[in-house]
């Protein structure tokens, strides 16, 4: 335990004093809850909370992408107003930023076509694999929302940007209720908000054909968590991220201040999103308005309340994995895309690697849930190892 001890102190004790440690908390622990939740021994065998909602409603889950779209827009407003203060052009900065998002989109195609089947003799990874290839997904959605944020915060004040916030919001609500559209066979509908028939999947499926969406069995419509439409809203949420990054970056407010405010509003808008919900569904595939409002409040509570615990109490050793995973979060989140790939391609005996570990190993001594649960935390362990290795390096990869 003293080890551990140690090691946490020493990776905090290196960390400039001026930093405010609780975004770069915040960014590890939503890194490290995508990581866990994507990994587990079994899909069949999940715990509730660690599963998405089914279709309207909410888990702790359905937070973690938001979260992390809300961290972007942090960092967009920090660095954005360092490289104006340093006198970097708006326009170096842009063609930095659709550089950054073009690095995202292929580092998300990347992961989509890093597959083989080598338990089929006959599999044509050409045929199945790349003809086939999802063009959305999270990396995409987060170079997309990356790129316009920039756009928005360099050219927008913040009574703009708030203002984009509510028009975007009130704009997707209206848009998904009032727009008619109609399936191949002409029927005509309105305000769906079903699974394979909303406004957001019939556009996804007019623009992709089928087998290049996630959910392509879907019907009428094939359509994709991260969609086109939807993608708008997702921009609100890191809207919402740059307002709370200019707040933070405030020096006439202390600390204690600004984390008890955060809290204040991220409570009314969780509220405000649980209300709304009532009339717009909470939706995470379809990331709807009132989902926005939701996940945008806990992000604003659990940043404040991080603020509060690591800079205003200034209790911080237990932040240090976080720091590291955080730390090269693309990495990360790379790391892990490939090797749990790599632990469902390697054939051993009837199965592959990943399920001849969890039928072998962890399930006989944990028991289904916990053995699939053990499995997600020894994979982090694993990654943490590496992620370590990499900042103890000075290993950054920023995309």
């Amino acid at each position: 335990m003293r080890a551990i001890v140690q090691h946490c102190e020493s990776i905090i004790s290196q960390l400039p004093k001026h930093r405010l440690l609780a975004i770069d908390a915040l960014r590890g622990i939503t890194i490290t809850a995508m990581i866990l939740v994507n990994n587990p021994g079994s899909w069949s065998h999940i715990y509730s909370p660690l599963k998405h909602a089914n279709w309207h409603g909410w888990t702790l889950t359905d937070l973690i992408f938001p979260f992390f779209v809300f961290i972007v827009g942090i960092s967009i407003h920090i660095s954005i107003s360092r490289q104006l203060t340093s006198g970097t052009a708006k326009s170096h900065i842009i063609k930095h930023a659709a550089i950054r998002m073009i690095k995202l989109i292929l580092l998300g195609w990347f992961l989509a076509l890093f597959y083989y089947n080598f338990t089929q003799p006959d599999y044509h990874w050409f045929e199945q694999r790349l003809s086939s290839m999802r063009f959305m997904g999270v990396l995409q959605r987060i170079g997309l929302v990356y790129f316009i944020c920039v756009i928005l915060a360099l050219y927008c004040d913040t009574l703009a940007r708030v203002l984009a916030f509510i028009g975007i919001l009130i704009g997707y609500w209206l848009a998904l209720v009032f727009i008619p559209y109609s399936d191949s066979s002409g029927n005509v509908y309105t305000g769906l908000l079903e699974y394979g028939n909303s406004l957001s999947a019939w556009l996804d499926n007019a623009v992709f054909p089928s087998k290049h969406l996630y959910y392509g069995q879907a019907t009428p419509f094939a359509f994709d968590p991260e969609g086109l439409l939807s993608t708008l809203p997702a921009i609100a949420t890191c809207l919402s991220g740059i307002v709370v990054g200019q707040w933070l970056m405030l020096t006439t407010k202390t600390t204690q201040f600004k984390s008890m405010v955060l809290v204040a509003i991220g409570l009314l808008l969780v509220v405000f999103g649980e209300v709304t919900g009532l009339y717009f569904p909470i939706n995470k595939a379809l990331w709807t308005s009132s989902y926005v409002l939701l996940s945008s409040g806990y992000a604003f509570v659990a940043l404040g309340i991080l603020m509060w615990i690591v800079d205003v109490r200034e209790t911080k050793n237990w932040t240090a994995p976080f720091i590291v995973f955080g730390a090269n979060s693309i990495a990360f989140f790379m790391f892990a895309g490939i090797v749990a790939r790599i632990l469902i391609m390697i054939p051993v005996a009837e199965s592959s690697l990943k399920g001849w570990l969890y039928h072998t190993l962890y399930q006989p001594l944990l028991g289904n849930m916990n053995g699939s649960l053990g499995f997600a935390i020894s994979f982090l362990i694993v990654s943490y190892l590496v992620m370590l290795w990499m900042y103890r390096k000075g290993i950054f990869w920023k995309v």
